[in-house]
């Protein structure tokens, strides 16, 4: 499986990450990375940015170091309705939004509540992936949530991290059974490494061998064609736009 972009990534914007926007795009240009997508942590997480922030993304250019740029975040689900940190104005300016449950952000609840909260944020219309969401601090109705996915066009997300990092122990399993229910409906996987400095990035191996080993194809796959994840997110802006 060839890899061409890596759509989880965090800057020093997030408050506990290494790498500023550039270092990252010539790093990924160093891997003979495509495209990557700066997603920092919305405001709520501590020691994140400011909403402005995210709100003056768009100046930043779409090419850097020749690597494509999807100007994004990681925006924190804050309650069972599917709140999130950052105001709908400004993620209708983003490239790409991702949206996942923190325990800086939100207490862990029973599986329906957990799941309740997951399926209103796909539900909202404003994000384009869910991430990590195997992390077992976080019982979802795994069927419930692939389905919500499924109907609504929004992306699942296996992050690399959570299958190699001791906060997220225990994630493979619930991320197996998703990959399984999602390779099942053909809804789209996006691979992330979470990476938080440029020396983790691009790193997927974990990611790409869960996903083959749960029958997800390749075609599944958005990281393994720029043009793949443009048609991906053309779709979802007029999503998004509704």
């Amino acid at each position: 499986m060839k890899i061409v972009a890596d759509l989880h990534t965090h800057t020093v914007a997030s408050g506990h990450a290494y790498g500023t926007i550039w270092e990252m795009a010539r790093r990924s240009s160093e891997l003979g990375l495509e495209l990557v997508a700066i997603t920092d942590h919305g405001p709520a997480m501590p020691g994140g940015t400011h909403r402005y922030y995210f709100g003056n993304l768009p100046i930043l250019p779409t090419v850097i170091e020749g690597v494509s740029l999807l100007r994004g975040v990681e925006a924190n689900i804050l309650d069972a309705e599917g709140t999130l940190d950052v105001p709908a104005r400004y993620l209708a300016n983003l490239d790409w939004v991702a949206a996942g449950l923190h325990s800086d952000c939100i207490e862990p609840g029973s599986v329906e509540e957990n799941t309740a909260a997951v399926v209103a944020t796909i539900k909202s219309g404003l994000v384009d992936v869910i991430v990590h969401p195997g992390n077992p601090r976080f019982p979802i109705d795994h069927r419930v949530f692939v389905g919500a996915a499924s109907e609504a066009g929004v992306a699942i997300e296996i992050n690399n991290a959570s299958l190699t990092l001791p906060h997220r122990r225990g994630s493979d399993g619930n991320c197996n059974i998703i990959a399984r229910l999602a390779a099942e409906l053909g809804v789209a996987i996006s691979l992330g490494s979470d990476a938080h400095s440029p020396w983790q990035l691009a790193v997927l191996d974990s990611a790409i061998s869960l996903a083959k080993e749960a029958g997800v194809t390749e075609n599944q796959v958005l990281n393994t064609s720029t043009d793949k994840i443009r048609h991906f997110l053309s779709a979802r802006r007029g999503q998004r736009n509704t």
